[in-house]
């Protein structure tokens, strides 16, 4: 017999939603103009369209003095001709604000509101166009929290 072993947390699993590249942003858009005090966002690709249309929303949220940490892989991992855009993208982020890890390597797709809302799954958040993905969204302080750890974050992003 297979479980979690943990009635708590597959009740929060229970009550989680699968989301596609249709539905995440306006699920995640949502999460986000709700944020407090922090907003986690690990994806390893950023391009002008999607920073463009979440720009907005991310300096609403620095003018409401949510810390905003976004870890990416670095330019020079990327595609040559992809090189300047990320570039500038970081460059506007920081402007912004928002604390940036560059972390060599990097291919996770997540986020997290609050320490309480986790999206997971093998959608870039910061560059989705076209392609199709899956996104799992979890309201958990306790599974958040968990990513947190496992990620280690908190080492980097003081």
């Amino acid at each position: 017999m297979f479980g979690f072993g943990n009635s708590r947390v597959d009740s929060e699993l229970s009550l989680s939603s699968l989301l596609d590249q249709n539905s995440f942003y306006n699920a995640f858009t949502n999460d986000l103009a709700k944020a407090r005090h922090e907003v986690i966002i690990e994806s390893p690709f950023i391009s002008y369209k999607r920073l463009n249309y979440l720009l907005p929303i991310l300096h609403q949220l620095i003018q409401r003095k949510v810390r905003i940490i976004i870890n990416t892989k670095p330019p020079e991992e990327q595609d040559f001709d992809y090189r300047l855009q990320i570039e500038e993208c970081i460059s506007v982020l920081l402007e912004m604000g928002v604390e940036m890890l560059i972390t060599g390597g990097h291919h996770r797709k997540l986020a997290i509101i609050d320490q309480q809302m986790l999206y997971e799954g093998s959608l870039n958040i910061l560059s989705q166009n076209d392609s199709c993905e899956i996104m799992r969204r979890i309201h958990s302080e306790k599974l958040a929290m968990e990513m947190i750890d496992f990620i280690g974050i908190r080492r980097f992003a003081k």
